[in-house]
């Protein structure tokens, strides 16, 4: 069983700076492609940064140069490094894994797993 368990969210000034964490257990951590899609209630969700199994990454075109994903087999975990953080970065950030080897931003097949989430909000 898939569990993906987000941490780090919290509240910042625009400028500043947050990383998330996702701890993952239930699989095989390092043959899944990894992302942090972000998503309001009432609001389409938007991957924001996607990591595969061989470590190619692809960017939302609003976070490039500002975010970076990256993950730790050995710990079963992902990270989202955030910086320079603006109010429109505001939303409720969700770890996500999916099976398929060549994810993208642009293409996240079904089907995937779910972490229940984690608050950033960033004042300006």
């Amino acid at each position: 069983q898939v569990q993906l368990v987000e941490s780090g969210g919290g509240s910042v000034q625009a400028g500043g700076s947050l990383r998330l964490s996702c701890a993952a257990s239930g699989y095989t951590y390092s043959e899944y492609s990894m992302a942090w899609f972000r998503q309001t209630p009432g609001k389409e969700r938007e991957g924001v940064a996607v990591l595969t199994r061989d470590g190619a990454t692809t960017y939302a075109d609003s976070v490039k140069g500002r975010f970076t994903i990256s993950r730790d087999n050995a710990k079963k975990s992902l990270y989202l490094q955030m910086t320079s953080l603006k109010p429109e970065d505001t939303d409720i950030y969700y770890c996500v894994a999916n099976r398929y080897p060549f994810c993208t931003i642009t293409y996240w097949p079904d089907p995937n797993y779910w972490g229940q989430g984690t608050q950033v909000t960033v004042s300006s």
